[in-house]
């Protein structure tokens, strides 16, 4: 019996993400190609065994656009042209990409995850192991494609969440993009006391350190994330700093009760993220007809990010007696009244089964 052919990936930039995507690849058995535009990296993430091949496999199943954010879109065309296969991006910043390329046969993404190493030196095979992985589908994206992309990033371990493009920028502005601006802010302003007291950064432990491990980050990559997501994070700062001012008037005037209030609200919040479902037993299987609509499939992981439904595996199977599709979804069972509620208000006819 012959075994079945081997998987092939491309991966257009080798830095942390990049190098990690390709590492996270091979160790599940798949041939990856690369390429990069420093002919060092290139040459490295070759020899180090990162990548199979150098240049971008014709043929390959899927490319990876793991490039700065400035130059997603021109990446993601080359992909397009000179590849066969689906095509997805990691960048941080996802409007203009997905809105320049409505394509069948590429889906946005933007991996969750990162490290305090950079470029190739810091790539490890299980970076993205429960990180969440959000795509970023158009009203009109290809459901197969969709399906097929989800497919190969869920098998990395991570946790695909579907949002619209600009949905993911005004969000990612919130819970990645100002953080490392106040992250920033909070380091400078701890570095120009130190100068006077010098003991300040000794005293940096703990909470502060955590706070602001994220400024380590590279100054080239948050100057192009913030040029192109620029209202969304004026938008985040603007809020941060009418709550900053608020927080400020209460401990002005010993205001005990309502700032207890909001520190206990804020603790209350920070205990209740979402967590991932990991028991097969508090699962439920929904099963869900596909209408015959552009992008239903990305629609139903889209509704399930809004309701806050955590959805542990996604796929989407043909009926051999029509060409319609089922998408097969697996989601904590104390969820799914109301991910069923959501449905078929959108039109939906969905069927629930508890595994247990």
């Amino acid at each position: 019996m012959s075994s079945a052919p081997q998987r092939r990936a491309n991966v257009i930039g080798l830095g942390l993400i990049g190098g990690s995507i390709a590492l996270a690849l091979q160790e599940r058995g798949w041939t990856v190609s690369g390429d990069d535009a420093r002919e060092p990296t290139l040459i490295a993430a070759l020899e180090r065994g990162v990548i199979d091949a150098t240049g971008l496999d014709q043929q390959a199943e899927i490319t990876f656009v793991a490039v700065p954010v400035l130059a997603v879109a021109d990446q993601v065309k080359r992909a397009l042209a000179e590849t066969t296969g689906l095509v997805t991006d990691v960048g941080s910043v996802k409007g203009p990409v997905c809105r320049a390329h409505d394509n069948r046969r590429f889906v946005g993404g933007h991996p969750m995850a990162g490290s305090e190493f950079d470029g190739l030196d810091g790539a490890q095979a299980d970076l993205f192991n429960s990180a969440v992985w959000v795509l970023t589908p158009l009203e009109t994206s290809d459901d197969a494609t969709f399906a097929q992309v989800n497919s190969i990033i869920a098998s990395l371990g991570a946790d695909v969440v579907a949002l619209s493009p600009e949905r993911h920028d005004q969000l990612v502005a919130v819970v990645s993009h100002v953080p490392h601006l106040t992250a920033a802010t909070l380091m400078g302003m701890a570095s120009e006391r130190a100068e006077e007291h010098a003991a300040l950064l000794r005293l940096a432990a703990g909470g502060f350190r955590d706070m602001t491990r994220v400024a380590s980050g590279q100054p080239d990559i948050w100057i192009d994330i913030c040029s192109e997501n620029k209202v969304a994070i004026m938008s985040a700062l603007d809020g941060l700093i009418a709550g900053l001012s608020e927080i400020r008037d209460v401990v002005a005037v010993d205001d005990h009760d309502v700032l207890r209030a909001r520190l206990q609200a804020a603790r209350e919040a920070r205990t209740n993220l979402p967590s991932r479902v990991v028991r097969p037993e508090d699962l439920a299987e929904v099963r869900i007809p596909i209408p015959d609509r552009a992008g239903a499939a990305a629609e139903v992981f889209t509704l399930a990010a809004e309701l806050g439904v955590n959805i542990a595996n996604f796929e989407v199977v043909h009926l051999a007696e029509s060409n319609r599709g089922v998408a097969v979804v697996l989601i904590d069972e104390t969820t799914s009244e109301v991910f069923r509620g959501g449905l078929i208000a959108r039109g939906f006819r969905p069927s629930v089964q508890a595994l247990s």
